[in-house]
């Protein structure tokens, strides 16, 4: 059962039952809402909630301590069937560009749980006219798709990616504000007042007088690079790679200097003082945030948590982190992606890269990585280029897939994930470039650039197909999960029962009662198994996951 939920134009809410043709609408105010939400998933057959964007409709109701199990995030599922290969002919796909389009504009601010309950009634509607059109117009593009269930497969686990984003940010990731300033404290001395912490300021005076430049500004890239070459030294840049080919004292102190600049421009005591509030960090998540339907996010950095504050995540007392990671999750896709028999032999049980070598294709674990690493980002030089075909001739059909996706990219054309996400097309600029290459008049200048492009693009549409598929695993992975931790403690608030509070990519961090910690890993575990079959059904590649219960972020690793 559906219940689209929209705003009428006195400012209210409506609730319309499109499953029920002859239901009448429910009309309610803001305060109402929460309230109607309750009382409807308490009752039997939960309803999935259809509505604009969860970032609009479900903070208040989590304020309200209203959670609801599924949805459909229109703005979200519009972006998956307006660009897919899939839906190409639809209606939806076809039609010109419109509000569903626009970027939602939201400005996420810290405030009260008392005021986040009524935002939805003091705000301005963010949502576009008519969600229950939008929703008949997703419904019959996905009802005359070329795969109707791979699509609604990806589009509720977006959706259930959208409910996940916000209760993380709502329930926050427990963080020690001491913690962190102890960190800090260690690697760069204590918090100045003004100017930079006390180990900064010595590499400082080394790095001057290493280059005989007293007056020198180690966070200037010119003036340091000028520093580097009045000094001698045969640099082009300053970038930290380059630097460690230079025989030099200057290069150790500088290098330190510039690990601990960005700590400290990154995650230092100005981060801590924006993002920590009452013990939690609550990033803001932006699911489907790139192309490849990686999540990304909008201030806070939390998909670059660096390791030296990690161990500033710590439980709550009486509480449990449960962190967990999938094991090299992207050459595992590729595995299943390509029904590749031999690479999921070679990773049943066992550590893939290990098991690479354990067939003899590849003499060690180092290089197996490395030519994964080139096969699914297209690296065809150097060490990556010498070992590729030992692989290709072990692994062929895992290795021509994403040879023909790299190939269909060079051609300007689309590639679609497992479940159905394609890659956007090149633009205009590319677009012409290959067109003058292709013309009689073209220069030879234009076809060495025509050719560039095209095997960029080439690489882009290569991984694409695994990084997206990775994606939708992860979602399917997260949702079920979810659900599970759900099931340990029934009835409970959110933030008194096992929940998610931190996600990057193939990793997920679980906040969770001690009694129950045992139970959260399990969990995680088996629902990495389902996440394996909802996208390969009984094909045998495995996704194993590491769940280490701990009481800080940093013991996990």
């Amino acid at each position: 059962m559906h219940i689209v939920l929209d705003r009428t134009a006195s400012g209210g809410i409506v609730a319309v039952r499109p499953d029920e043709p002859g239901a009448a609408p429910t009309e309610m105010t803001a305060r109402e809402l929460p309230d109607f939400v309750r009382e409807q998933e308490q009752g039997e057959g939960r309803p999935r909630w259809v509505w604009s964007d969860t970032r609009s409709w479900y903070p208040a109701l989590l304020a309200a301590d209203v959670r609801v199990e599924r949805c459909v995030d229109l703005r979200l599922c519009h972006v998956i069937l307006r660009t897919s290969a899939l839906t190409a002919r639809s209606g939806l796909a076809t039609a010109p560009p419109g509000v569903w389009e626009a970027p939602l504009g939201v400005e996420v601010q810290e405030a009260p749980v008392a005021a986040a309950l009524f935002d939805l009634e003091h705000s301005e509607p963010a949502q576009p006219p008519s969600a229950l059109a939008e929703f008949a117009s997703q419904q019959d593009a996905v009802a005359g798709s070329d795969d109707p269930r791979r699509l609604r497969l990806l589009l509720a686990a977006e959706s259930a990616g959208a409910l996940i984003a916000a209760e993380m940010r709502f329930a926050g990731l427990p963080y020690s504000a001491e913690r962190h300033d102890a960190l800090l404290s260690d690697l760069l001395g204590p918090r100045p007042s003004y100017g930079r912490p006390a180990v900064l300021e010595r590499l400082t005076a080394d790095i001057r007088e290493h280059l005989d430049a007293p007056e020198l500004n180690p966070d200037s890239p010119p003036d340091l690079l000028k520093a580097l070459q009045r000094a001698g030294l045969m640099a082009t840049s300053t970038r930290s790679w380059e630097l460690k080919k230079i025989d030099h004292p200057v290069v150790e102190p500088l290098l330190r200097y510039k690990k601990l600049a960005r700590l400290l421009t990154a995650n230092g005591w100005s981060w801590l003082d924006a993002w920590v509030r009452d013990g939690r960090f609550r990033p803001d998540y932006l699911p489907g945030g790139v192309v490849t339907g990686r999540w990304a996010t909008r201030g806070g950095g939390a998909l670059q948590l660096p390791r030296q504050v990690r161990g500033a995540v710590v439980a709550d007392p009486g509480w449990k982190l449960v962190v967990a990671d999938a094991a090299q999750l992207e050459p595992r896709i590729l595995t299943g992606l390509a029904g590749d028999e031999a690479m999921a032999a070679a990773g049943r049980g066992k550590d893939l890269y290990a098991g690479i070598v354990a067939t003899g294709a590849l003499d060690e674990r180092a290089h197996a990585k490395v030519a994964m690493l080139g096969a699914m980002y297209g690296a065809t030089t150097g060490e990556s280029g010498r070992l590729m075909p030992r692989l290709t001739r072990a692994f062929p059909r895992a290795i021509r897939l994403v040879e023909e996706a790299a190939r269909a990219g060079e051609r300007g054309e689309v590639v679609t994930s497992r479940l159905g996400r394609s890659s956007p097309r090149p633009g205009g600029l590319w677009q012409a470039t290959q067109a003058a290459a292709s013309s009689a008049d073209s220069t030879a200048t234009d076809e060495r650039r025509a050719r560039s492009q095209a095997r960029d693009w080439g690489r882009f549409t290569r991984n694409f197909v695994v990084q997206a598929s990775a994606a939708e695993w992860a979602l399917c992975w997260m949702a079920d999960l979810r659900n599970r931790l759900t099931a340990l403690a029934p009835g409970r608030p959110l933030r008194e029962g096992p929940h998610l509070v931190y996600f990057l990519h193939d990793e997920v961090i679980v906040h969770t009662p001690v009694d129950l910690a045992d139970a959260a890993a399990e969990a995680v575990e088996a629902a990495a198994e389902q996440a394996g079959r909802l996208l390969f059904g009984g094909f045998p590649v495995e996704f194993p996951v590491t769940a280490a219960v701990v009481d800080s972020y940093a013991e996990a690793k």
